[in-house]
């Protein structure tokens, strides 16, 4: 056909441009910028490749929920879709502030006070900031690098009781060691609905787990996992206390699922990487693997010792 490229055609700037992006929103968690460097070298065309990264540097960041220093050091903006006021402007609800992000630098340019109409009502405050704290201690005593914040996702106007409204909270840690070749990222997201009518909350949390290691090869994982739970409205306090629990409940069960998993790759994944039936046509006694000793066959087969 006609529009069809033969395989010696040149790529058009569009198609180099959309390549480009998918090599940097796929960068496994801290790398986006190693792929950078490498995009930028295979492209030799500036303007594509900043085409390119305008376009999907946000939403990695965004995707990703990296953590940046506030200019005036007076705490930590996480990049998100929930704290997101324009392309390059997000919420931090703690202190109250605005953030001004580069993105395609990852660095936090600027900062200025929230507008009232970017904060929710007092009465929502309550809950927010109740729950932020508890979170918080919850987040500093269980991951090493990790950060969090509270957002209210709907309802930020509501004045007192009577009405619905939802809050997120969002976790995010990051253990990166290219020295050591290897990488990793946490990021969970808790959405809490308080339903005022039926004077209960509605949790749902969805958890997410990327690794990467690529020492002498090149092995990703990335794990997810989705659960929902139930309980009562109670006040700010003690709301936060209930929710926080269910939060640790949810993401210690599934870590410890996630060393069970390790703990029996030997026995599943990797046995499952080998032939059925290798050249020889019998199967591998992976019940007894004491009987096969290389060393004998090999002795046998040169007839060595005879």
């Amino acid at each position: 056909m006609a529009d069809e490229q033969s395989p010696d055609s040149e790529l058009s700037d569009d198609q180099k441009k959309e390549i480009a992006k998918w090599f940097l929103i796929n960068a496994p968690a801290g790398e986006i910028q190693y792929v950078a460097k490498d995009v930028m070298a295979i492209l030799k065309d500036d303007d594509i490749y900043h085409s390119a990264a305008l376009e999907a540097f946000p939403e990695y960041n965004k995707s990703h929920m990296i953590c940046l220093e506030l200019p005036d050091r007076s705490g930590d903006v996480i990049v998100s879709s929930f704290g997101e006021i324009d392309k390059n402007k997000y919420l931090d609800p703690r202190t109250a502030q605005v953030a001004t992000i580069d993105h395609v630098k990852q660095v936090c340019t600027e900062v200025r006070p929230a507008a009232d109409e970017e904060l929710p009502s007092p009465y929502i405050e309550e809950f927010r900031f109740a729950l932020d704290a508890e979170v918080m201690k919850y987040v500093n005593d269980t991951y090493p690098k990790g950060v969090c914040s509270v957002y209210c996702a709907n309802g930020k106007d509501v004045e007192g009781p009577g009405f619905d409204f939802e809050v997120v909270v969002v976790i995010s840690a990051a253990r990166n060691s290219p020295q050591n070749f290897c990488n990793g990222s946490w990021r969970s997201v808790w959405n809490i609905e308080f339903k005022d009518e039926e004077q209960s909350l509605v949790v749902r949390g969805k958890m997410q787990v990327g690794a990467h290691y690529f020492e002498e090869g090149n092995v990703q994982l990335d794990s997810q996992h989705e659960c929902k739970e139930s309980t009562l409205f109670q006040s700010p306090e003690d709301s936060a206390t209930t929710i926080t629990n269910i939060i640790c409940r949810h993401e210690t069960e599934y870590l410890a699922s996630l060393e069970v998993s390790y703990l029996n790759l030997p026995d599943t994944t990797f046995k499952d990487l080998r032939r059925k039936l290798p050249v020889t046509r019998t199967l591998f006694p992976w019940h007894n693997t004491r009987q096969i000793s290389l060393a004998r066959d090999i002795t046998k087969e040169l007839g060595i010792g005879n």
